[in-house]
């Protein structure tokens, strides 16, 4: 167990989160001095995380460096039930092919923020197969429709006369025996979550269990700054994006999410982050903020020597004399000639939108061969190879054959 007080261990465990029902309770197994069992459950139904996704794993991160018991629960079970939280119709269960898949795409990526070997992945098939239809309809009877319909997504198709399946009231039902199940300590979920895990709370105490303690997470907005993170709608940054790609996406983003991102997504004490936030106040540039963020990242995700080279991503401005890692190279053909002229090769390898736009760069002094500006009388022959750069951002390693 950690070695912190009780009200530093508060601070780690209430940073970022939305609401935690309740402190009180929270408290009470603090006290305990004991390992708490903390659960956090993923229907396995895309398989692809981004950062927003990892605001949840990231608070699981921070229970387990308290010392605590992590329990990474894969719903195989519930996934063929379809999650209704937020939904306006009924889902689609998943496949067994689909869940299988799904699952171990999920497991690789978690561990690139938990530590494998103090992570428990469990599948609450695990336990659901073995019920019987009598232990399901034991179960169903601990709650009524009533209760069912105050929960926002159900009272809303309701109201509106959208068809709600049976079994879809069986998927808060089912969460929470998951609870029992695994004797939770904590749960935790997004803010969409917070009726099924109340749910969980309330059966355990059914049950005579201790009833767990439930903590919400906000949900990330995406790079737009106005919806959340998603890939349908392009505003997301992946943990699997590429260095260079994860690099220019979180530069991208509005000085608006800097301290949200810095709070949700950075292991970086909050001390520290008042710090550079102060910075920041004073006038340092957010883009140099953003970059700490950006580095700290993408070092999480794809080690330390990638941090370091992001930034040299072909599309990302460099420093004088420095050049991209993933250097595009471009082989380019003579096709009769005797030497093809630098606004014909800055065309032909993509590194102008057109001949205007390629005589308007070598006029202002923005093409460099080998590092040395060239005008519009540079020309290359056979067998030559250079790297060119086209005004800030767009390299390449050209050949003429």
């Amino acid at each position: 167990m950690t070695e912190l007080t009780l009200e530093d261990q508060l601070a780690v465990i209430q940073r970022g989160t939305q609401e935690i029902l309740s402190t009180e309770d929270l408290v009470a197994k603090l006290k305990q001095n004991r390992p708490l069992r903390i659960k956090a459950g993923f229907d396995p139904t895309a398989p692809d995380l981004h950062l927003g996704h990892t605001v949840l794993i990231n608070k699981l991160k921070h229970f387990q460096d308290l010392g605590h018991e992590i329990y990474f629960l894969i719903g195989d079970y519930t996934a063929k039930i379809g999650d209704p939280s937020g939904k306006n119709a009924t889902r689609p269960p998943l496949t067994d092919e689909q869940i299988k898949l799904n699952a171990k795409t999920y497991a690789e990526q978690v561990f690139k923020i938990l530590d494998k070997d103090k992570t428990r992945v469990v599948f609450n098939s695990e336990w659901f197969s073995n019920m019987s239809a009598a232990d399901m309809i034991q179960l169903a009877s601990q709650q009524t429709v009533s209760r069912m319909l105050e929960r926002d997504d159900f009272a809303k198709r309701y109201a509106s006369q959208t068809p709600i399946s049976i079994h879809e009231f069986l998927y808060p039902l089912v969460q929470g025996y998951d609870s029992i199940a695994l004797k939770a300590d904590v749960e935790l979920g997004g803010t969409d979550q917070t009726f099924n895990l109340l749910m969980g709370r309330t059966l355990q105490g059914r049950y005579g269990q201790e009833p767990q303690v439930c903590i919400t997470v906000p949900i990330l907005e995406g790079l737009d700054g106005v919806n959340k993170m998603s890939k349908s709608l392009g505003n997301y940054v992946a943990i699997d994006d590429a260095p260079g790609a994860m690099y220019q996406k979180i530069l991208s983003m509005p000085d608006t999410l800097i301290r949200r991102y810095f709070e949700f997504l950075s292991f970086k004490p909050m001390k520290d982050v008042e710090a550079l936030m102060l910075e920041m106040e004073n006038g340092r540039n957010p883009q140099e903020i953003k970059r700490i963020l950006a580095e700290e990242l993408i070092e999480r995700f794809h080690g330390a020597e990638a941090a370091a080279s992001a930034h040299k991503s072909a599309g990302n401005v460099l420093a004088d004399g420095e050049l991209p890692v993933d250097l595009p190279e471009v082989t380019l053909d003579l096709d009769g000639q005797d030497a093809l002229f630098i606004a014909q090769v800055l065309n032909q390898a993509g590194l102008a939108k057109n001949s205007s736009s390629a005589k308007d760069m070598l006029k202002r002094g923005a093409v460099k061969v080998d590092g040395e500006v060239v005008d519009a009388g540079f020309s290359l022959t056979s067998g030559q190879s250079v790297v060119i750069q086209a005004g800030k951002k767009a390299f390449a390693k050209v050949m003429v054959a």
